[in-house]
């Protein structure tokens, strides 16, 4: 069966390499960005774009080995109520090691990362606006670098959280995952039916936005792609300080679920005892974790 449905999708993923890069009404965006082949025109820094005639900015860093014909990742990261685009791309007071939630490090160079200022230092999402901010940014990095399409990423912390998930709804034939550290349903989930290969990250402690909800957030694409019920999965016991990471069974090939639910609170960047601290940036367990949920061989197929 594994064989087979891997042989679908595989025909699948030709069908759509040979087609439009543009998703119809169930395909997902594959193919090459129309800026492979041509010198870069977009470098590193901030950037800023008009949407719906509002100025709006993020910040971008391109790999220093670029190579102007080789499709690239791009991984989206979301900034928190109250933080700022600087703080995601930046790492914040942990620097380096934590820039782009971990994922600068994480990538070496193989990948376009984002970091995307919300209005008012949030994600309201108001009339989709958010949604088409993010569309824009799509849009103009495929105009001038080369980017794999079927390779675009989104991860958040908390308001971040909840925008990726409203990108999980809204966009799931754009992008092939997410990942949601400490979310809540705070950013609107327009359409939502689509499956998209989703990881959600959540504190057993969340005093801020509570781990049932993030359990709910999680079922709704356990349902999306067919997986089996994660009702009761494991999760650890309040004062172990360690974490427990469950994959959802028998969801369709391509579009895994993975939970990962930690003795801690509302933080990104969950870290297990012995490290004194709960949330620790320079020794978190989740960028590597994150990582290989990106890279795993069945989101490098369609």
């Amino acid at each position: 069966m594994y064989l087979f449905g891997s042989l679908l999708l595989g025909l699948a993923c030709l069908t759509g390499a040979l087609s439009t890069t543009i998703p119809g009404p169930r395909a997902r965006a594959t193919g090459r960005s129309p800026g492979c082949g041509s010198a870069p025109t977009i470098t590193s820094g901030i950037k800023t774009l008009t949407v719906n005639g509002k100025q709006r900015q993020f910040t971008i860093r391109v790999p220093q080995n670029y190579q102007e014909d080789k499709g690239y990742k791009v991984i989206i990261g979301l900034h928190w109520v109250g933080g700022t685009m600087d703080q995601v791309a930046g790492g914040g007071t942990t620097g380096e090691p934590w820039a782009y939630y971990g994922m600068q490090k994480m990538a070496n160079e193989s990948a376009i990362l984002v970091a995307p200022q919300g209005l008012n230092n949030g994600w309201a999402n108001s009339g989709g606006e958010d949604i088409q901010f993010i569309d824009a940014i799509n849009k103009y990095i495929d105009s001038g670098l080369c980017v794999d399409q079927a390779q675009r990423f989104s991860m958040g912390f908390s308001y971040g959280g909840a925008m990726t998930y409203a990108i999980a709804c809204a966009r799931a034939k754009v992008f092939r995952a997410v990942v949601v550290i400490a979310g809540g349903q705070l950013s609107g989930c327009s359409g939502g039916s689509d499956p998209i290969a989703y990881f959600g990250i959540h504190g057993i402690s969340d005093g801020t936005l509570n781990v049932a909800g993030g359990r709910s957030m999680r079922d709704q694409f356990v349902k999306n792609n067919g997986c089996a019920s994660m009702a009761g999965a494991p999760e650890p016991r309040a004062g172990s300080r360690t974490h427990i990471t469950t994959a959802a069974t028998g969801c369709q090939e391509g579009y895994p679920v993975l939970w990962a639910a930690h003795d801690g609170g509302h933080g990104p960047a969950p870290a297990d005892a012995p490290v004194p601290s709960s949330d620790d940036g320079l020794r978190t367990w989740m960028p590597a974790t994150v990582w290989a949920f990106y890279t795993q061989p069945q989101l490098a197929r369609c």
